[in-house]
């Protein structure tokens, strides 16, 4: 996996990792899965460390055991970055941190039928769960208060489930999103706990794993995934991956590090495809019966091997990210269509044009808003830690 650091522990493939990969048999590690057998470390990590002539034989395991559980459907989500800008936290992958100088929309939750508004396109894009995110180390009393009041007439009228990320949670605060109808909380570990404090001071891994217990708590669903290519070790993607499946996370959001101008990782090595597919199959085969959602960066990083990624996964947002811009979404539906797979519920998928003014060809530009109101002149200022340059995995943010 590549990584910006050049020392060997980070990047290069020791021979015993790659012995332990050269005697592992996927198809058979697949139906040990799927008999009930929990993938080791040792065997996470040869999977990761497998030579790219085995990539195919890696996704047939992975495959196996997804289709296993979720057959061929194909979960959407759609992200709302309902505040934005001046992070309080010092995320180096975030782009709206306050060590950032990436040019970021600032504007402060937005109001009712600007939400309401984006809540009928993720329906119009046949998303599943809409996905509300504010910047914010945590929530205040004017923006729970605001979630309470929305999530409801979302529910009432569009019939979404509902994925709430807010950053940190108070036990109160999860009961009171329980109680208002959210049906899952995402707040991402992000990577290992002995990584953690290099990519984040002003909080701690354990201060995630305890907004977690209170999701998990509040009889909320578990949503949490991490960021790859931040130039953590293998070693760090595999205990993440065993660690969440120590919290049983229901959903598990992959992102690969778009690395934004002007965040402290902006000059971070790009993953290869092979990298980020190796890494969905370990993710599946750690996780079997979890959602597993391709997330930020997959259009910068898989490139044209996108497709292959739905072999381990089930899940993609379709539409844009917190501040960069995805793919568009009709593209989503031909990939899903060509490879014979349906969106979950078998509903019909629709033929929409690239919404204007979307430039998704540039890797450093910023989310488009999903409706025309939502402007950074409109909405006002904002402060709080959310939206990351990884293309949507920060401060807690989906």
């Amino acid at each position: 996996m590549s990584t910006a650091t050049t020392e060997p522990t980070a990047v290069s493939r020791t021979a015993a990792s790659a012995a332990n990969a050269a005697e592992i048999d996927y198809r058979q590690l697949a139906s040990d899965v799927l008999a009930g057998h929990r993938v080791t470390a040792e065997q996470a990590l040869a999977i990761l460390d497998s030579p790219d002539q085995d990539l195919l034989a890696v996704l047939d395991a992975a495959f196996r055991v997804r289709r296993a559980h979720f057959g061929l459907s194909v979960q959407l989500y759609f992200l709302m970055n309902a505040k934005s800008g001046l992070c309080p936290e010092d995320c180096n992958y975030c782009s709206q941190s306050k060590v950032s100088e990436a040019p970021v929309p600032k504007y402060n939750i937005l109001q009712r039928d600007q939400l309401m508004a984006a809540a009928e396109l993720a329906a119009a894009r046949q998303a599943k769960t809409y996905c509300l995110v504010i910047s914010a180390r945590g929530p205040n009393e004017r923006e729970m208060k605001a979630v309470e009041e929305i999530v409801p007439e979302i529910k009432a009228k569009y019939g979404l489930d509902i994925c709430a990320c807010l950053g940190l949670l108070t036990a109160e605060q999860a009961q009171r999103l329980k109680a208002c109808g959210v049906d899952r909380v995402n707040h991402n570990l992000n990577t290992s706990e002995e990584y953690y404090a290099k990519i984040c001071t002003t909080h701690t891994h354990a201060d995630r794993v305890q907004t977690l217990h209170h999701v998990r708590d509040a009889g909320l669903e578990v949503c949490s995934g991490g960021i790859i290519g931040m130039g953590e070790t293998h070693q760090d993607v595999v205990a993440m991956a065993i660690q969440l499946r120590e919290l049983a996370a229901e959903s598990i959001p992959v992102n690969f590090l778009n690395s934004i101008d002007g965040t402290p990782l902006q000059n971070q090595s790009e993953l290869t495809p092979q990298d980020c597919l190796r890494t969905l199959a370990m993710f599946r085969l750690v996780n079997p019966t979890s959602e597993l959602r391709i997330s930020g960066g997959r259009e910068l990083h898989l490139r044209t091997l996108q497709p292959l990624g739905l072999y381990a996964a089930n899940s993609l947002f379709v539409g844009d990210y917190l501040t960069t811009s995805g793919q568009p979404p009709e593209q989503d539906y031909q990939m899903i269509r060509d490879l014979g797979f349906e969106v979950t519920g078998g509903v019909t998928l629709p033929t929409e044009a690239a919404p204007a003014g979307h430039d998704r060809a540039a890797k450093n530009g910023q989310q488009p808003m999903p409706v025309a109101s939502m402007t950074s002149e409109s909405s006002g200022g904002c402060g709080g830690n959310g939206a990351c340059g990884s293309g949507g995995q920060c401060g807690g943010g989906q």
